[in-house]
């Protein structure tokens, strides 16, 4: 049932820029699989918010959560490198993948529903505490359980095909396998310190690792995506940053596999 469920999610990705006739391209969906019986879920209390949600808050006999990451082109990438405002391939990537989210979760809930299951039609985005700035469900976190990557030091998430895109996640009472949960660090300061291109490429100085301990300041980085240059397109906000997540080694890659791989050629 997995292959089947990411078949069908990969497929729709694959078709969505003729469909729709978005600007914006995207590599292929990297998606995991956890168990709603994780106890994870039930830690993300202490480590995010009392208030962060568990699957069964959703779904009453919520059995797997589906999460899936889907991957800038190099194009978008490379268009916000530099400059301290957002490109605007950058702001319609990120706007137009948000809708994307919305369209892929209208199009499983339908084919679970074909199924005999239910699942869920979770916001990719605007779910979050403005005050404490944190998420009551982050899709980041369960990418986190579902095993499809690890957080950089700037917060992001990175994955295979590395941090530069959006994470969105569906919850569902089909039983499904969960995928096994990574053991090694993406991140390459994480793994040995060799890294801190994203403290570097911050433009409000958000991030710091100081006594090697890394933080991020929540506010600064808010503020700096809500500043007072926010660009208005017909297809909504430009209301991005991502300056840390371009032109870094975890961009478009895990740098931590190709690190090691450069040790066996």
């Amino acid at each position: 049932m997995n292959n089947e469920i990411m078949g069908l999610l990969r497929d729709y990705v694959k078709s969505y820029k003729n469909i729709k006739k978005t600007e914006s391209a995207w590599k292929e969906p990297v998606v995991g699989f956890a168990s709603a019986e994780d106890p994870m879920f039930l830690a993300l209390k202490d480590q995010i918010s009392p208030s962060h949600a568990l699957p069964t808050d959703f779904i009453k006999d919520a059995k797997s959560i589906i999460v899936f990451f889907l991957p800038f082109h190099d194009e978008i990438i490379k268009s916000n490198i530099g400059n301290i405002e957002s490109s605007r391939a950058w702001d319609i990537a990120n706007i137009e993948t948000n809708n994307l989210i919305v369209d892929i979760n209208k199009y499983m809930h339908d084919k679970i529903r074909e199924k005999g299951y239910t699942s869920t039609l979770l916001p990719p985005t605007y779910n979050y505490d403005e005050e404490k700035l944190i998420s009551d469900w982050s899709h980041r976190h369960v990418g986190y359980i579902a095993g499809i990557g690890t957080f950089g030091i700037n917060n992001m998430f990175i994955t295979e095909q590395g941090c530069c895109g959006r994470m969105g996640s569906i919850i569902t009472n089909m039983p499904l396998l969960p995928t096994e949960r990574k053991t090694q660090e993406i991140c390459l300061y994480k793994y040995n310190g060799s890294c801190k291109k994203c403290v570097e490429k911050c433009v409000a100085s958000a991030i710091s690792t100081e006594n090697g301990y890394p933080f991020v300041n929540k506010k600064r980085c808010n503020d700096q995506i809500y500043n007072d240059n926010i660009p208005e397109y017909p297809i909504g906000l430009g209301d991005t940053c991502g300056k840390c997540m371009c032109g870094v080694p975890c961009s478009s890659k895990n740098p931590v596999q190709r690190f090691l791989d450069s040790y066996t050629k």
